[in-house]
């Protein structure tokens, strides 16, 4: 059974920063491409930053310079450092585990975490 669960959101002013964690069970994590993906309140969710097991990183363009995608093979984990937030990075930011190893097709995901920016 797959699970993922994300934490370090919340609220936060424009400029500042957070770091949103996830952690990966019940999965080969070490193996396969993780990603971020973020849905704004009245918006379809979109693709954030993505980290292949060789961990190599692609970002959105909106995000690049500001946001770091990471991982912990040995913790499981997963990570989204952001910084300079602005109100537009308001949304519900969700992990994703690819069931392939590119970074394509079916994903598992976490519940989510609520970011805020004012």
């Amino acid at each position: 059974h797959v699970q993922l669960v994300e934490s370090g959101g919340g609220s936060v002013q424009a400029g500042g920063s957070l770091r949103l964690s996830c952690a990966a069970s019940g999965y080969n994590y070490g193996s396969y491409c993780m990603a971020w993906f973020r849905q704004a309140p009245g918006k379809e969710r979109e693709w954030v930053a993505r980290i292949r097991s060789n961990g190599s990183t692609g970002y959105t363009e909106s995000v690049k310079g500001r946001f770091t995608i990471s991982r912990d093979n040995a913790k499981n984990s997963l990570y989204l450092q952001m910084n300079s937030l602005k109100p537009e990075d308001t949304g519900v930011y969700s992990c994703a585990a690819y069931k392939l190893r590119a970074c394509v097709g079916d994903k598992y995901w976490g519940q989510g975490t609520q970011v805020t920016v004012s």
